[in-house]
């Protein structure tokens, strides 16, 4: 592909169903910052991480995780959108992240049996005693407020000048694990067959459109793959997408894979090996009007802009790339172009690949990305005491 067809594809505004438009396709794809303050509130750090996207050419940047509550974080340095939240801090963030044309949005979240152990006592769809991994399940109560909480939250991000929100049901957070035959095995309307699995998603869906109205943008995160046996299967996965073709929402992030205790991940121990899910999103285009991100693995604009070109999303989600370097969005729309280097790891740890990547946007709210120079072994010491430190402060803050 020519330097000027990938540029005009990747430059290309998107209009969303609610009447908002993304400036062009690229989408700086959720990443866990953890620059919370360990209170559920935002920071300077987080800001200027926010507004270097916003000023690199991003369209959208997402925010994750955000808490819809504080009682099943997926860590201490998440943020929290409830009644309580900081709105002065909030606004600050929003309109960091919103300079350039930018738009930014939280990514809303709730842990489940995925929720951070020292801060939370984990409880899921159902009980689950597995390695790894104990939770309680939730009550039919606990369900059916599940609603009005995602509600809550987006009218938090509504009031502190977000422009749009994410409901995550992806990676095996709770709602993703309300999808998965693995974690859902429960007997009554929410559990059995996916349009039962479904259920409460769509009464999230609702209730949040209900709470934000008609012109305000509502994306979700689902998975193609759990990459977990017993899991989502794609042919479910499918069905999720037409259900949601039903639904108001106006964007959906395909992505991939969870954090279970042990899981494989898609993109640990490895740099990169091309986008991961491009073949459930070309099926999945077939299925409904709403417009699709596609988010996992793509480390050059040859590979965004092919995604666009072929059909398979509407929309590319850029994670670590973005990590790497800030101003990529505006490279891959410039004549120029200029493509990541990805570090190369010789059999990290489990999950120190992600916390270099985390330690790598600590670095980037600090500008002194220059002198990050940790070892995978290293950044996930850091990330963990630093997490440590902060589960002290979650616990006064939130008892």
């Amino acid at each position: 592909m020519t330097t000027p067809e990938a540029t005009r594809l990747l430059a290309q505004p998107l209009d969303l169903p609610c009447g908002a438009q993304l400036k062009n396709r690229l989408v700086k794809a959720a990443m866990s910052d953890s620059l919370g303050d360990g209170a559920g509130n935002p920071t300077q750090a987080q800001m200027r991480l926010y507004e270097r996207w916003a000023d690199g050419g991003a369209a959208l940047s997402l925010i994750g995780e955000v808490q819809v509550g504080p009682d099943y974080p997926e860590k201490p340095g998440n943020l929290v959108l409830d009644p309580d939240s900081d709105l002065p801090a909030l606004k600050k963030l929003a309109k960091c992240g919103s300079t350039n044309g930018a738009h930014i949005w939280p990514q809303l979240g709730h842990a489940g049996a995925l929720a951070h152990g020292p801060i939370s006592t984990p409880k899921g769809p159902s009980p689950l005693d597995v390695e790894g991994l104990k939770c309680d399940g939730m009550s039919l109560d606990e369900i059916h407020d599940l609603p009005r909480a995602y509600a809550q939250a987006a009218l938090r991000a509504l009031e502190a000048d977000f422009g749009g929100v994410l409901i995550h049901a992806g990676h095996g957070f709770l709602l993703s694990q309300f999808l998965s035959p693995l974690f859902n095995r429960r007997e009554d309307a929410y559990g059995g067959a996916v349009t039962n699995r479904f259920r409460i998603i769509g009464e999230v869906i609702d209730a949040v459109r209900q709470a934000v109205g008609p012109t305000y943008p509502i994306g979700i995160k689902i998975n193609s793959t759990d990459n977990l046996e017993g899991g989502l299967s794609t042919e479910d996965a499918l069905e999720v997408v037409r259900l949601i073709d039903e639904t108001t929402i106006d964007l959906i992030d395909v992505s991939g894979g969870t954090y279970f205790p042990g899981a494989a991940s898609s993109s640990d121990g490895k740099s990169t090996s091309g986008p991961y899910f491009v073949d459930f999103a070309k099926r999945a285009k077939k299925l409904t009007s709403i417009p699709i991100a596609l988010t996992g693995g793509f480390a050059t604009r040859e590979q965004a802009a092919r995604a666009l070109q072929d059909g398979s999303a509407d929309a590319i989600g850029v994670a670590r790339a973005m990590a790497l370097d800030p101003e990529l969005a505006n490279k891959w729309l410039s004549d120029g172009g200029g493509d990541p280097e990805f570090p190369l790891f010789d059999k990290p740890p489990q999950g120190s690949v992600t916390a270099w990547y985390s330690m790598r946007l600590t670095a980037l709210s600090e500008d002194c990305e220059g002198q990050f120079d940790q070892s995978p072994e290293d950044a996930l010491d850091a990330y963990e005491l630093r997490d440590a430190r902060r589960c002290e402060i979650w616990q006064n803050r939130f008892g």
